[in-house]
């Protein structure tokens, strides 16, 4: 096995963004031990959680709160391999944040960052690390020169967030980011959160996402009535998002959420690839699309030729005489 690895970790509100568990479980295929490092009360709360995700040590980031995370963590985690030794790989998750401080480190440690990366390994002595180009219709490998640290950007649901046969309970060290940290020059002077119900999009064992074919705007309520009945999410195509039907926090695909679910029904939805990157590792895709031509239907499970406006109602009629 290579060295130690390093993962960043997020918080929402109260709790740890769920993808850091992902990371631990990627860690844990190219490098003993794990050292999570990440910020707020909930980061050190979750010390048991991380615990039975295989993580040893916790680095613990004072002096976050009301700064953009990314360039502080970065900061810190600096000085914190001034204790602990550099890992052989820092991997973060591929969204705003995680970006935000592998670009950080890369400038401060003089290192390249791999992004939008599915898969890694350990060949040797070398990691490898697998990812995406052009819209999802290539993976590279990338060996990177075990010399330097490997700077990774996960892309979520890439890795189950297993759990190992021994848990430990990790130890902690406290570290800050210099005061002359440039991150901390900026403060968040308000945040704003979507209002939603139900499940997460990103979480959702059931997603329903709706797309062109539903024809208008008003149309899409019929979506949301049939994630609802299904106890799920309700998403969308990029062009719909566009189009301002829905929010962009409802987006799946390459530039929106990544999702994962037990099942995903695609509502007149054609499958540009873009779509299909954040969709395509769902366990079941049922699609429903007038066209029968619609590249949707090459990796669906099911799929339904038909009109979705005239599709979705006897659906719903038919799940709601069923309940």
């Amino acid at each position: 096995m290579a060295g130690s690895v390093w993962i960043i970790c997020e918080t929402k509100g109260d709790a740890v963004a769920p993808l850091a568990f992902e990371l631990a479980a990627a860690a844990r295929l190219i490098g003993e031990p794990v050292v999570a490092v990440g910020c707020g009360a909930a980061f050190t709360r979750a010390a048991g959680e991380f615990g039975a995700h295989g993580v040893a040590t916790l680095v613990e980031v004072a002096g976050c709160e009301g700064h953009l995370q990314g360039g502080v963590i970065a900061a810190a985690a600096v000085e914190a391999i001034k204790e602990l030794g550099a890992p052989s790989a820092i991997l973060a998750g591929h969204t705003y944040t995680g970006r935000d401080a592998l670009a950080h480190l890369s400038a401060l440690l003089f290192a390249p960052v791999l992004g939008n990366v599915v898969n890694v390994a350990l060949e040797g002595d070398s990691i490898v690390v697998e990812n995406v180009i052009f819209g999802g219709e290539r993976v590279v490998s990338t060996t990177v020169d075990p010399g330097k640290i490997a700077l990774v950007g996960v892309r979520a649901k890439s890795f189950a967030p297993d759990l190992v046969a021994a848990p430990a309970t990790p130890g902690i060290l406290t570290v800050a980011a210099p005061p002359e940290t440039p991150a901390l020059r900026s403060r968040v002077v308000s945040s704003q959160s979507e209002e939603r119900t139900g499940p997460k999009l990103d979480e959702a064992a059931v997603v329903v996402a709706g797309g062109r074919g539903l024809g208008a705007p008003e149309n899409y309520a019929s979506i949301e009535e049939l994630a609802q009945l299904l106890n799920g999410a309700p998403g969308a195509s990029r062009a719909i998002v566009d189009a301002g039907w829905v929010p962009y926090a409802y987006q799946v695909g390459q530039t929106g959420k990544t999702v994962k679910p037990n099942v995903y029904i695609a509502v007149g939805i054609s499958g540009a690839t873009q779509h299909m990157v954040g969709m395509k590792g769902s366990k079941s895709i049922i699609a429903i699309n007038k066209d029968k031509e619609a590249p949707i239907f090459r990796i669906a499970d099911l799929g339904v030729v038909g009109d979705a406006q005239k599709i979705l109602p006897r659906l719903i009629d038919a799940i709601k005489r069923r309940g």
